[in-house]
């Protein structure tokens, strides 16, 4: 796998999502409404950050989605914030939903901590993989 280093914050991030994600919270306490998209806009920065790769699977993706690592669901107070945002392809953010320590966030991520066994395809982990990363100790 290849590691991904994080994408700069744009400078007008806080004015457009933080600021007005954050007020949007604080008028809508129940977890139930969900919350409102400040941060498509901002999609093209961080696919621009991540190389047009999908965080997870390091594939090229054209289109893409923006990804909350840690899920709207269960960290509310995160939604809005860029640090907590992954360029990812819209199969794999759907599919990895609420499971916020079950998946490795792809900017933690060694460079030799997967190889992919031939012919099968398969990702697998590697000696260099800290224990703890795999232990669901993140």
């Amino acid at each position: 796998m290849m590691p991904f280093n994080p994408p700069p914050e744009p400078p007008d991030f806080d004015k457009k999502v933080r600021q007005p994600g954050n007020a949007w919270l604080a008028k809508n306490p129940n977890p139930k409404k969900g919350t409102r998209d400040y941060w498509s806009p901002f999609k093209s920065d961080l696919a621009d950050g991540f190389n047009n790769l999908c965080g997870y699977s390091v594939m090229y993706e054209p289109v893409g989605t923006v990804d909350h690592y840690r899920s709207r669901e269960n960290y509310r107070n995160l939604a809005y914030e860029w640090s907590n945002l992954r360029f990812a392809s819209a199969w794999i953010n759907s599919s990895k939903g609420t499971l916020d320590d079950q998946v490795l966030d792809p900017l933690d991520l060694g460079e030799d901590w997967f190889e992919i066994l031939l012919p099968s395809l398969q990702l697998v982990l590697t000696v260099d993989t800290p224990r703890a990363r795999t232990d669901g100790d993140s």
